[in-house]
Formats: C-alpha cells, structure tokens, sequence
C-alpha cells in the first residue's frame, strides 16, 4: 500500500475515534438521563478542574454535538494527515491549554462542549501557513479560511448562552501551538539540495563554484581561455598538414 494511502486511513482511523467518543458519551448522556453537565468546567473552582479534561466530551444537545462533529473531524484529520509529526502533541496542547485557560479566566458558568478545542485546531493550521510559509501550509490556511472564516463571530460575547471565552482562548492556544512547532519540519517540507548527491555524475555548463568566483577571478580565467585558444591556433597554422576535410 502506498505511505500516503496508508497515512490518510490512519489520519481517518484517528479523526473517526475522536469522534466518536463525542457520540458515545452523548448517546450515553441523553438514554440514561444524567447531568454531565457538570462536568464542565466551572473556573477558578477545585471542583471544576476535572472539566479541563471532561468538558470537550460534553455536548449541551443534539445540535450542539453535530456542529461541532464535523469541524472536529475535518481539522483533526487535516492535522494528522498533513502534519503527522505533531499531530498526538498538538491536538494533546491545544485540547489541555484551553481548558486550563479557560479555567482561569473564563465567566463563573459551566463550560461545555468541544468548540474551544475546535478553535484552537482551526488556528493552529492557520497559523501553521504563516510560521511555516511553505505551499502546503499556505494552501491549507486558505482551505481552513473559506470554511470556517464565519468562526471569528463565535470568538465575540453576542450571543447569550455560548462560551465565547472557549472559542477566543482557543484560537489563542492553537496560534501557540503552531509557533511552538514551526521547527518541526514534516517529510515533504524537507528541502533537497541538488549539489548534495553525488551519487552519480552530471555533465554542468559552469563549474559548481563559477557564481561565487569574484569579478577579479572571472577576468583572469577568461584571458587564459583566449590565450590558450590564440596558442592552439598557432599550432595550427605552423603544421602544414592541417586541414579540414
């Protein structure tokens, strides 16, 4: 199977499990009838430190689990895929970082659900585009900006009943994260050098080093060249029996 095939049924295999365990424990929430709810984050308050874990497993209703699913499932797989070296680290930052944060700073209210994490991946690739600054960065930024560039109103308090302190804390968390991992350089961002392999030889029209000869040098080779070519015509004209056919 060819690495990259096999690299996207990973990242698949990965997104779908994240996923799913958002359904599970909602399924679970809404047949058995209990309040996970409280299991939010509540901050600055012992008893709401285990939210920084709980909290983004816990969706507020059928609506809340479904928009927050897909985006979930489209960063993460993006992540994994395109930056495999950093993909258990960066989602593991970004998913504790913002609970923290949000702990420390957010209202006094139970924070649920997993819109603060999906802010901080959505940031995190697009901000990954402006520190790293290679094509395949670049393109995904712009592929995360027209889908989700509707996301920057959630990052505002507007509207009544959503933890806008989550999605800004976030995005904040996912701009450190890929500032923090610019320098981890993935497979198909490595540079080749051309003059590095020498494995076989290669015909060059200039000598390897002509552009970094001086203006100096590049004068002095040009009339050895012209005094060697004057000498060979000399030869030439001397032996009588040269000639061209």
């Amino acid at each position: 199977m060819d690495d990259s095939v096999k690299l996207f049924y990973e990242a698949l295999r990965f997104s779908l499990m994240l996923v799913s365990v958002l359904w599970i424990v909602h399924i679970y929430n809404h047949f058995t009838g209990m309040q996970l709810g409280y299991w939010g984050i509540f901050p600055r308050e012992s008893d709401g430190l285990i939210g920084i874990v709980t909290s983004p497993l816990i969706h507020g209703s059928w609506e809340h689990l479904i928009s927050n699913s897909a985006p979930y499932f489209v960063t993460t797989l993006i992540i994994y895929f395109f930056y495999k070296r950093v993909a258990w680290a960066s989602f593991f930052f970004i998913y504790l970082v913002t609970g923290i944060a949000v702990w420390l700073f957010g209202r006094s209210v139970y924070h649920i659900g997993a819109s603060g994490v999906v802010y901080g991946l959505i940031s995190f690739i697009f901000w990954s585009g402006i520190f790293r600054r290679n094509i395949k960065s670049i393109v995904l930024a712009l592929v995360v900006t027209i889908l989700y560039s509707g996301y920057l109103g959630g990052i505002v308090p507007f509207k009544e009943g959503i933890s806008w302190e989550s999605h800004l804390l976030g995005g904040i968390v996912g701009i450190l994260v890929a500032f923090l991992f610019k320098g981890i350089i993935e497979m198909d961002e490595e540079h080749h050098d051309p003059w590095a392999d020498d494995s076989e030889e290669k015909e060059y029209y200039f000598s390897r080093d002509v552009f970094d000869m001086t203006l100096a040098e590049r004068e002095r080779a040009a009339l050895e060249e012209q005094q060697r070519l004057a000498q060979e015509r000399l030869a030439q004209e001397s032996n009588p029996l040269n000639y061209d056919l």
